[in-house]
């Protein structure tokens, strides 16, 4: 199964791009989509939209995991965030791809084994799970990863509950 794990933003979108067997995870890509500040946004929304795009043809996943949205307090970053992460959405969703949404906590605790981690032990641990040298930059790269891990062992163990191959 190719997982397509996703970090949404405007400014910065990271990506990270997986096999996974049911055991074994292969890095196959990662790293994150730039667009430029004070770049008009209808602008930067598109330049996100092509660079995905491409993604999506080069590395044909089976499947996107994308972080859920959660925000406390700047409404105008998080009513941009969340046009962009809808671009994202909907490059998957045109070539019928499942998309899976994870919380921050859902993938902290698939990750490291606990929801309140801290985000280096996160990119520590995907660093580790994944056998990197180093832990991937951009930041956002790392935690689009760690969706994407957090996405393989949810449906591992989904598959086990079946009886059902990965």
């Amino acid at each position: 199964m190719r997982i397509l794990g996703i970090d949404p933003g405007y400014a910065i979108v990271g990506f990270g791009v997986l096999d996974y067997d049911g055991v074994n995870f292969k890095t196959i890509e990662y790293g994150a989509v730039l667009t430029e500040a004070g770049t008009d946004f209808p602008v930067r929304l598109k330049a996100i939209h092509d660079d995905l795009e491409f993604i999506f043809d080069k590395f044909k996943p089976d499947c996107m995991a994308i972080e859920r949205l959660y925000f406390t307090s700047n409404q105008k970053t998080a009513i941009d965030v969340a046009q962009a992460r809808g671009v994202t959405v909907l490059s998957a969703a045109t070539r019928s791809i499942p998309i899976y949404e994870y919380t921050p906590l859902q993938v902290k605790q698939a990750v490291v084994g606990y929801g309140k981690a801290e985000k280096k032990q996160v990119m520590e641990m995907t660093r580790n799970i994944l056998k990197l040298a180093n832990i991937p930059k951009p930041d956002d790269a790392a935690d689009a990863l760690a969706i994407a891990v957090c996405h393989g062992h949810c449906c591992r163990f989904d598959a086990i509950r079946s009886n059902k191959k990965l």
